[in-house]
């Protein structure tokens, strides 16, 4: 029988003072993010992991030996075993700057076992643009290890085809923010709540001046800045830093189907119910017995049934929840009755139909 994990989040079990939180934790400033990059390439040196003569990799391998005016004939089918064509990836930060370094991730696209002791070779890595960003090159670190015997019995370990070559990449093109040339900056919070955005807005009105920020919606906070990357970069500086009150988060219960995790955050409140939750077993058994006949009969042996029925009704008493109890009180009732994490999910989903949950029930 599957056991369930439950966990019960309760962060507070009374009303408690909400607590401040700096801006900078709620979200960021629009056009501030990293990037992501892509790239196709030849990894070479392996010991017989590759490819293995796949059309493509002789391609590729025929287009970095053209780069060094060396034209191999069309008739020519260089083997591939030490060779195998990969897609590079990697996450451009915001500000980066040409000449910095970037670590990359190397992944098999082919046939390849393995890209153990590989080298990948120069190649461009492109944003979503088609521009160059940055150039890519360097010697795999490959966490997993594959073996295979010559009778097909093999063994591996983690994922030999994926490598990553830390400071792989240096950048060579910056991406333009425009955060010091837009006409406000934007803070985006990471979450969308009304509340929280008009609080933050206060907040940098209260630091900055009145009429210095505006909430443009549930997650949008403009905030009205003087022209220049110095002045811009000291204002979002003392922005990120103040502190702001965030709204209490909406009532949820989540509720994993596969792990049987129940997770009630502080905001649940339930109206007013009365619960029961019963079991009941019922218990069937069979045995067969051999009946002798009497002595000097002409009776025969045979073989009966009996059959044996119990009903077992488990008794729980029932229980009330008064209007608007705590995440605390929640947790006592149900604790009272015994109730397994499978009972315990039935209860919810029978209070929300009810209309006694005041909370939105999400099932993973």
């Amino acid at each position: 029988m599957v056991r369930y994990l439950i966990a019960f989040l309760a962060l507070f079990a009374v009303a408690a003072p909400a607590s401040a939180d700096r801006i900078k934790d709620l979200g960021g400033f629009q056009g501030i993010r990293s990037n992501q990059l892509t790239g196709y390439g030849i990894v070479v040196g392996l010991a017989g992991t590759g490819d293995d003569n796949l059309e493509y990799t002789v391609q590729s391998l025929k287009a970095v030996a053209s780069r060094f005016g060396l034209q191999l004939p069309s008739t020519v089918n260089p083997g591939m075993k030490n060779a195998a064509v990969v897609l590079v990836t990697a996450d451009l930060p915001p500000f980066a700057k040409p000449g910095q370094r970037l670590d990359i991730t190397v992944a098999s696209m082919g046939k390849a076992k393995s890209l153990r002791g590989g080298s990948l070779i120069l190649m461009p890595m492109l944003g979503a643009d088609g521009q160059i960003y940055a150039m890519a090159q360097g010697n795999l670190a490959v966490g997993g290890l594959g073996v295979e015997g010559a009778d097909g019995s093999k063994i591996v370990i983690n994922v030999p085809s994926t490598g990553r070559i830390p400071e792989g990449a240096t950048v060579e093109r910056a991406v333009a923010t425009g955060f010091d040339t837009a006409p406000t900056l934007t803070f985006n919070l990471a979450r969308a709540d009304f509340t929280t955005a008009q609080n933050v807005a206060g907040a940098i009105n209260k630091r900055m001046g009145m009429g210095s920020a505006e909430a443009l919606d549930a997650v949008s906070i403009a905030v009205r800045a003087p022209v220049g990357a110095d002045t811009r970069a000291t204002l979002m500086s003392q922005i990120e830093n103040l502190d702001v009150v965030s709204a209490e988060p909406p009532a949820k219960v989540i509720v994993n189907a596969r792990t049987g995790t129940v997770v009630i955050n502080s905001a649940v409140r339930v109206g007013p119910a009365a619960v029961t939750h019963g079991k009941l077993t019922v218990r069937i058994d069979e045995n067969q017995r051999v009946s002798q006949p009497a002595a000097f009969s002409n009776g025969q042996t045979t073989v009966t049934q009996k059959s044996g029925i119990a009903v077992d009704e488990e008794k729980r008493p029932m229980f009330l929840l008064a209007p608007g109890p705590k995440l605390a009180d929640i947790v006592k009732a149900v604790n009272a009755i015994g109730a397994s994490p499978a009972d315990l999910v039935a209860i919810l989903e029978a209070l929300k139909e009810a209309g006694a949950l005041k909370a939105e029930l999400i099932v993973l």
